[in-house]
This record gives C-alpha cells, sequence and structure tokens, in this order.
C-alpha cells in the first residue's frame, strides 16, 4: 500500500520535510517512490510548495494520507480541492489556483529563532 508521508531532512534540531510516495512498510527516511513536495514548519508562515498535479495523481489510484501530512494539506487547502477535482472540475483550474494561494501564502517567509 502507497502513503504519502513525510520524510525529515536538514540538519540536526532544523528540520524540514519532504512530502513523499512511499511504500508503507519502508522505514521514515528510507527508500520512497516520488518526492511530491516540500514542508518546513521553521518559517513563520510555514512554507509549503506541493506538486498537487501528482498527489491528486497518487490518491485517485488509492494512496492513503498519513496523519501529519493530512494537517499540512488542510491548512494549505489541497483537501477541498481534491474533493472538488472528483466532483469533476479540471486539474488545470485547481493547480492555477492552488499556486495562487501558495504565491499569496509564502510571500515572505522568515525562519524563526529557536
Amino acid at each position: 500500500m502507497v502513503r504519502i508521508r513525510l520524510r525529515r531532512v536538514g540538519l540536526k534540531g532544523q528540520p524540514s520535510y519532504r512530502i513523499v510516495a512511499a511504500e508503507k512498510e519502508s522505514p521514515r527516511d528510507g527508500r520512497f517512490l516520488e518526492i511530491l513536495g516540500f514542508y518546513n514548519p521553521r518559517t513563520d508562515p510555514a512554507t509549503v510548495q506541493i506538486k498537487e498535479d501528482r498527489i491528486y495523481d497518487w490518491m485517485s489510484k488509492g494512496a492513503q494520507l498519513s496523519d501529519s501530512v493530512e494537517q499540512v494539506f488542510k491548512s494549505a487547502g489541497v483537501l477541498d480541492r481534491y474533493a472538488r477535482f472528483k466532483a469533476g472540475e479540471t486539474v488545470e483550474t485547481l493547480v492555477a489556483e492552488s499556486e495562487k494561494m501558495q504565491a499569496e501564502r509564502n510571500a515572505n517567509p522568515k525562519t524563526r529563532q529557536n
């Protein structure tokens, strides 16, 4: 079974994550099938870059979301757009809308000091 989940990258104490499609049995930072995006919770606001067309493709093939990815997608509005995709809206209009929202959200990210 394929899961869409986070893969940790970055230095010790400075985590950032790749959103990947991976087999359920593979380790967290192990083998994966495809990189679907990037998530950095250390910026204010959190930076989220997603390849929505590929995510729609994997989810339509039956890929499951991990709990943490589901929270990230809810905050980015991906799950709402996926519901519209299933209802029959075209991928091009949804991707254009997501790129517009992404540009607004990631306007001036500043890394937080720990």
